[in-house]
């Protein structure tokens, strides 16, 4: 009796052995199948790295670029590369006579002596232009007529008209108080040739014709201009004491 009943236990225990021994064989097949290789670690592990890095790369990096570039950009529109070559110290070129339209108006009393007058230019284009020191006026025709002497030095501080803008210039042409039937030089219209930049060159000449009710004015060597000005009082105080 006790050797069956050992016999039995034994085959039982032997069973068990064997199930228990499949399963785990089964258990270790499976977690191994699940495991992936080694390469395939790295693979799978590369894109993560390759991410992290790129994010950290792009939130480190240093913001100078964007700082420099508008550095750059303020510096370029301040000082000498801002110049025109016609050297007038602005960013416009030189006002050209085909594109200003002249206006001359008198500024004496009805019954007085002609002698005080505004002259005016309007910018009939878009774009700004510059006018420099004074208009190198003659009150005859000519090129050979003399160039009417400026009131004091003439401002050295180019005048930027603006597209549509105008700019002013006082003119006070005739200084001779003794009536009489002494004859003077007469004038019908006045000139004004430009002047560039650098003050040594010419920029065309513009005509301003008298204001409606005047033929002709007397003019003589009295005659004053002053230089192109903003406004009008700039223009016209320092002459109307004349």
């Amino acid at each position: 009796m006790h050797s069956k009943t050992a016999g039995a236990g034994s085959s039982r225990r032997g069973l068990r052995g064997a199930v228990l021994g499949a399963t785990m064989v089964a258990a270790l097949l499976t977690a191994t199948a699940c495991q992936p290789s080694g390469g395939d670690d790295k693979a799978a592990a590369s894109p993560t790295a390759a991410a992290a890095g790129g994010s950290a790369s792009a939130s480190t990096e240093p913001s100078g670029g964007s700082g420099t570039g508008s550095s750059s950009t303020r510096g370029a529109g301040t000082g000498d590369s801002g110049e025109t070559g016609g050297g007038n110290g602005t960013a416009y070129a030189d006002c050209e006579v085909t594109g200003l339209n002249t206006a001359v108006e008198l500024q004496d009393g009805s019954g007085e002596t002609p002698r005080h007058f505004l002259l005016t230019v309007t910018n009939s284009t878009r774009t700004p232009c510059v006018l420099n020191d004074a208009p190198q006026v003659r009150l005859k025709a000519g090129n050979d007529a003399p160039i009417v002497d400026t009131l004091g030095e003439p401002d050295t501080e180019p005048v930027v008209v603006e597209g549509g803008g105008k700019a002013y210039a006082g003119l006070y042409v005739f200084g001779n108080d003794e009536g009489g039937e002494a004859e003077y030089d007469q004038s019908d219209r006045f000139t004004a040739t430009l002047v560039a930049g650098e003050g040594t060159e010419l920029s065309g000449t513009l005509i301003f014709d008298l204001p409606d009710g005047l033929d002709t004015v007397s003019v003589d060597d009295a005659a004053r201009v002053n230089g192109w000005a903003g406004t009008e009082g700039l223009a016209m105080r320092p002459i109307i004491q004349l």
